[in-house]
């Protein structure tokens, strides 16, 4: 019961461009903080 729910709940938001790209933008923020002490050499 618990996973057909779990799969409903995640398509039940499409997200728009806008913030598929803020979503993206900031994974890939924390990766390169992660990878190389990001991207500004702090």
């Amino acid at each position: 019961m618990a996973e057909t729910t779990a799969r409903r709940v995640r398509h039940a938001h499409r997200p728009t461009e806008s913030e598929r790209k803020n979503a993206a933008a900031a994974l890939q923020r924390a990766l390169d903080r992660r990878d190389n002490g990001g991207s500004t050499g702090h």
